[in-house]
């Protein structure tokens, strides 16, 4: 069996090996090469060394800020969508009456793209703002509001399954024996359930850190990084130095790099943490 399995190995694992390295590692290495180069093609590239990553934090790129604004909405929404998720995941698990059409609304919205999303939850907005002559590009507070209840709407069901999953694998028997011990349900909770369902949490964690961190699309639909940038996420900010401002694509290529760095740091150390917990567990 094994002899067999190293037989085909190549055949079976080739392809995928051979498009992960022609999709990821050879676009990777070569757009490390270009933040080093001043460019417009890849065949007039030209040595700079760091200069574009000095550029990208001192000029007026507007990443720092872009990357402070989209760890906000990265923060709050890791919060919101999670223990929203958890709580539907828990209500969806105590055998009520229609759970699994409510699972189905809840889980829709996950199957709409970001660009329909983010251009309704606007038209959606602005109708209710128009009561008080404001827009949700008024004020950058308002379009935090308006990502964070996107991205809450959007995520919040398809974490909700991977919660439901994780709550119906817990032993019936380990609740039980807390309740006989005099647990009550939020020892229970607490004490079991939470312990239990960590892998769950771990997955739904990190989907949620890697989603809200690279939003481009609902952000480009909902405010476009309207009042004057102030909403402007990274990505949405990387692609508007690429390609609307000439002869600053090695500043956003130098921002591209540095934000996969930050996100892979983030998320390593996110997985880490949660880990350690289901050890613990």
């Amino acid at each position: 069996m094994e002899k067999s399995l190293k037989k085909y190995f190549p055949i079976f694992a080739g392809p995928t090996l051979i498009a992960f390295l022609i999709a990821f590692i050879v676009p990777f290495f070569v757009g490390l090469y270009l933040s080093l180069t001043k460019f417009t093609t890849l065949t007039n590239a030209k040595w700079v060394g760091v200069d574009n990553y000095v550029r990208a934090f001192t000029g007026t790129s507007g990443f720092v800020h872009a990357l402070g604004f989209t760890t906000l909405v990265s923060a709050i929404s890791i919060v919101t969508v999670n223990l929203g998720a958890f709580c539907l995941a828990y209500l969806l698990t105590r055998k009520l009456r229609g759970t699994n059409i409510f699972r189905s609304v809840f889980f829709m919205p996950n199957l709409i793209g970001g660009i329909v999303l983010g251009y309704t939850w606007q038209v959606m907005l602005n109708e209710f703002l128009q009561r008080w002559d404001k827009t949700i590009t008024y004020d950058w507070h308002l379009g935090l509001a308006g990502l964070v209840m996107l991205v809450n709407w959007q995520l919040m069901g398809y974490m909700m399954i991977i919660y439901i999953a994780g709550l119906q694998n817990v032993p019936p028997e380990l609740i039980e024996a807390a309740q006989i011990d005099g647990a009550g349900k939020w020892q229970t909770l607490r004490s079991v359930t939470i312990p239990m369902v960590m892998p769950s949490i771990t997955i739904c964690l990190f989907l949620t850190l890697a989603n809200t961190f690279k939003m481009y699309d609902q952000n480009l639909a909902l405010t476009n990084g309207d009042p004057l940038k102030q909403t402007q996420m990274a990505a949405l900010n990387i692609v508007d130095l690429m390609y609307n401002q000439p002869g600053k694509q090695g500043v956003a290529q130098a921002e591209a790099v540095v934000f996969f760095v930050i996100v892979s740091v983030i998320a390593v150390l996110q997985l880490r943490a949660t880990r350690s917990k289901e050890v613990d567990a």
